[in-house]
């Protein structure tokens, strides 16, 4: 029997995003269960104790166990479909292209879009601020970096879409919303379409 898979979510983040589109994209159900984090909802006491003693989500509950952390939970709704590459060598990859989305790409473009689109200039502290011309500045090397990639590949590992794009797009397609410019990398954006034409893709809004 299957377990039952439950995203306790925020729907606005692209780390929750991931988990979504990849359950789409191989065609598992996903209940979700949302909460405000900025009511500090997975902050309670309950949050802590049941769902993720870190106090972040997404974390996937699979029957009664749970993993936190987007990428993690993203590759184990992925497993054993055509998402995750056999071949050794890309698996390695494709993890390897994970790791760098968690430490290069999201730190610098997932954290300006939420500071600019959901905290707002008159909520940032002095550190925050300090921070944002590194942070785009690091932002803009992950989409160059990127974008040299994508010139003579369709995807980001072997040939086909796999965890690694999913991955890579969640914060990538919206990265406008920290006043990137994604026309500046044009073998980005149209891997960006890529994705949307996908037969079971789905909108972060959906």
């Amino acid at each position: 029997m299957t377990e039952r898979l439950v995203l306790h979510e925020y729907s606005a983040s692209g780390n929750c995003y991931k988990v979504r589109l990849t359950a789409a994209l191989v065609g598992k159900p996903l209940d979700r269960r949302e909460y405000d984090i900025m009511k500090g909802e997975t902050q309670t006491p309950d949050f802590l104790a049941n769902v993720n003693s870190n106090g972040r989500i997404p974390v996937l509950q699979v029957g009664d166990r749970f993993i936190p952390e987007s990428n993690a939970a993203a590759y184990y709704v992925a497993e054993g479909s055509n998402l995750v590459p056999t071949d050794p060598f890309d698996h390695a990859d494709m993890l390897r292209w994970m790791f760098w989305e968690q430490y290069n790409h999201e730190p610098n473009i997932a954290t300006l879009r939420f500071w600019m689109r959901y905290v707002g200039p008159d909520g940032l502290n002095d550190l925050q601020r300090a921070q944002m011309p590194g942070k785009r500045q690091a932002g803009n090397a992950a989409l160059r970096l990127m974008d040299e990639h994508l010139r003579q590949r369709e995807w980001f590992v072997g040939k086909s879409i796999s965890i690694a794009d999913v991955c890579l797009f969640a914060y990538s397609h919206v990265a406008g919303d920290a006043e990137f410019n994604l026309a500046s990398y044009p073998a980005v954006t149209a891997w960006l379409e890529r994705i949307k034409g996908h037969p079971h893709y789905i909108a972060m809004t959906a």
